[in-house]
């Protein structure tokens, strides 16, 4: 009975942080003509990967890039959107990880491991959705590419520009919130 509720608890969790990473989206800077923003709809993804490790934090984002989709997303083909939305938010999830590195680190009351493993972990599933997305950009975007500019530099430029300052802005407040209240991130598994 204990593994069913711990089950049912864990998928209401998930349920609840996807939808938060859609309203989270809702207060995002969209400056951006063919896709993406400075938000912080990344954090409820780390937040279950480091709590609940690698599949939930997959989980999640597949959730959520599956909401996307449907609540309109900038969608050209099927596999442009799979890259995009699913595929990209899934691999935010890998930041899960470092999810035991993490409880180790507060179980053993080391702040500096417990933010340089909240700093790799962003790090590493902001990463993976960039890449994910240079790699969408150059096969689907590369007419915004000028005749001096290199379809990978236009690729790189575009998605860099929204996704570092997310990554930064995230990382920062992830971090603050993890220092200030550690129990966010104890399961009791």
């Amino acid at each position: 009975m204990k593994t069913q509720h711990f089950n049912t608890h864990l998928l209401v969790e998930i349920a609840l942080f996807s939808v938060l990473c859609v309203i989270l989206d809702l207060f995002s800077f969209k400056a951006w003509g063919q896709g993406g923003s400075i938000s912080l709809q990344m954090l409820p993804i780390f937040v279950i990967a480091f709590r609940h490790g690698l599949k939930a934090g997959s989980i999640t984002g597949l959730i959520f890039g599956l909401l996307q989709l449907l609540l309109g997303a900038y969608i050209l083909n099927p596999i442009q959107a799979f890259l995009d939305y699913p595929l990209a938010f899934m691999l935010v999830g890998s930041a899960g990880v470092f999810s035991k590195s993490i409880q180790a680190a507060i179980s053993k009351g080391k702040n500096g491991r417990l933010i340089f493993f909240i700093f790799i972990g962003t790090l590493l599933g902001s990463l993976l959705r960039l890449i994910v997305h240079i790699i969408s950009a150059m096969i689907y975007f590369s007419a915004g590419a000028t005749g001096h500019q290199s379809v990978l530099a236009y690729a790189t430029i575009y998605n860099v520009s929204y996704m570092v300052p997310s990554f930064i802005l995230t990382t920062l407040i992830i971090m603050a919130m993890f220092s200030a209240f550690k129990r966010l991130l104890v399961t009791n598994q």
